[in-house]
């Protein structure tokens, strides 16, 4: 896991922290709502790389990246059965390469703690990202990904069933795919990615942020 400017109680936002973010929001976009601020203040970007075989999805890791871009988080999930993900070509091609102390050996990543992390830990640092601190919760946090079906999958199982999702955790994921659809831009109009960071959850949320920046301010 790395993160920058997080710490456990970090995200028990105060209303006069909330209202100044938003003011702060309101004066780079004047004609912005206070709730499009409000939404801001919560919205964080998703991506997470799994190994499926179309009966299950079993997470491999995880990536949440705030919509200021100040907060990060990026961890992998100790339980996963990685000798599966090594039979799995695509992923052994395409996913392995990234991933930080593949080897397991637990080495830190930056200077907040170990990548690999047992899948309750994940889980309790999910909620203190997002605020959720003793089964209390400031706002319902706004979760984007890209083509989102999986990584929900994925990030909601951390907590098993879909009923034993936390108090305040959403239950549907936006979808940026769905975004473009509805607004009627293609994808080719985005911000390229470098192929070269592709299937690297935390470059992947990074790039998602930027895209639906750009998508928010597109003219059309």
């Amino acid at each position: 896991m790395t993160a920058r400017n997080w710490e456990p109680t970090a995200f028990r936002v105060e209303p006069e922290l909330k209202h100044r973010f938003i003011m702060a929001v309101e004066r780079a976009n004047p004609d912005l709502r206070w709730a499009d601020g409000l939404r801001a203040l919560m919205r964080w970007y998703l991506d997470t790389e799994f190994l499926e075989d179309g009966k299950t999805i079993e997470l491999i890791s995880i990536a949440l990246v705030n919509d200021p871009g100040t907060v990060e988080y990026y961890a992998g999930d100790a339980e996963c059965d990685l000798s599966r993900v090594m039979t799995d070509e695509w992923l052994r091609q395409h996913v392995v390469p990234h991933l930080p102390s593949f080897d397991r050996g637990r080495g830190p990543v930056g200077n907040e703690g170990t990548f690999w992390k047992p899948k309750a830990e994940i889980g309790r640092d999910l909620l203190r990202l997002f605020g959720m601190v003793a089964g209390k919760f400031n706002e319902t946090p706004e979760i984007w990904a890209d083509h989102a079906s999986y990584d929900w999958v994925a990030l909601c199982q951390i907590y098993g069933r879909m009923i034993d999702l936390p108090r305040g955790m959403p239950m549907f994921c936006m979808d940026l795919m769905q975004d473009l659809r509805q607004r009627g831009i293609r994808r080719s109009d985005l911000p390229k990615q470098d192929p070269k960071t592709e299937h690297d959850a935390l470059a992947d949320a990074r790039w998602l942020r930027s895209a639906h920046r750009y998508v928010q301010g597109f003219n059309w």
